[in-house]
Formats: C-alpha cells, structure tokens, sequence
C-alpha cells in the first residue's frame, strides 16, 4: 500500500513569506516549508496497480498553466475539535477546473468520488484540542495575508509517510500544464 495525493508545491519564495506566521498557538505542530503544498485530491492508501492507473490517468490531464495568489486564513474544525490552521487561496476558476480534472482522473483509476467539499488551502499547522481563543487571535492577526502571485505550471504525485515528526512528502511523478 502507498498513501498518495496530487498538489501543486508553493513556490520556496511564497512559502519564506508564510513562516514568520507560524507562532502564537501553543502546541501547533508547524509544517516545514518543504511540505508547503495546495493539495488537488487525495487519494490515500492504494495498492500498487491503483496508483499506476491514477499515474496513467494523471498523465491524459491537458490543462494550461495559471498564475495563483494566497489570501486569508482559516481553520478546519470548530471548538476542541478544531485540528489545522491554513492560508486560504484566492478564487481561480483554472484551479477549480484542474482539480476537478483531478477528481475525473481518480475515478477513472477506480478510486471512490471525493464526498468533501474542495477548499483549497496551504495547511501551516496542524492542531490538537488547541485553546480556542489561542485560535482566534492567530486568525484576527493574520487574516489579511496576502502573496504574490505565482505561476503554476505543473503538479504533482505525491507520497506520503507518517515518522516522529509528523508527515513527510515525496514527489512520486511531476506532470507538466501547458
């Protein structure tokens, strides 16, 4: 079994302007830059011969590239239960249509249709039973973000294993946008 998931990495210069955000929710566990990703579909545990269909499907997607900006924050969750904090991309109908492209794909691998609804989002950290209010302040102080644009030109397959330290990525397969 392989856990996988397609996204589009965040350009390094996009990702140094996150960092300074991550601080004031006692207990976070801040993601790396490296994990810095605006995840297309997951897909999670698959055998072998399903992650080689979702690749040979992957690779049919003829999609242009796109120019994205990240703006605002959020969480997901409510209350006690309340288990990341994100940055928020703006709307982009490319962005909507390739991850739909993405869904088509998944399902063409015979994977399970998505029943969640699709917000895109840089996950910054994620959070156990953290104080709501510790929550808040963090969203009220930094819910004016706002990046440069960047160029998308590509996406990705990507692995992911579970260590000590929280998950790691590994780009498995990279998939060119025209």
């Amino acid at each position: 079994m392989i856990r996988l998931f397609t996204a589009i990495a965040i350009p390094p210069e996009i990702g140094q302007g996150l960092l300074p955000r991550q601080h004031g929710i006692e207990g976070a566990r801040w993601r790396p830059l490296e994990a810095f990703h605006i995840t297309l579909r997951f897909v999670g545990d698959v055998q072998e011969p399903a992650a080689d269909d979702l690749d040979e499907a992957l690779a049919q997607i003829s999609a242009p590239a796109f120019d994205l900006e990240l703006a605002r924050v959020g969480h997901f969750g409510e209350g006690a239960d309340i288990h990341a904090v994100w940055a928020g991309v703006e709307d982009s109908a490319p962005l909507r249509r390739l991850q739909k492209a993405h869904e088509s794909a998944a399902r063409a691998a015979g994977l399970k249709p998505e029943t969640r609804v699709y917000t895109p989002h840089v996950t910054l950290a994620y959070l156990k039973k953290p104080a709501v209010p510790e929550v808040g302040a963090w969203i009220q102080t930094h819910n004016l973000l706002r990046s440069p644009t960047f160029h998308v030109d590509r996406f990705g397959l990507y692995s992911s294993w579970q260590t000590s330290a929280g998950s790691v990525y590994r780009l498995e397969r990279e998939y060119p946008l025209l």
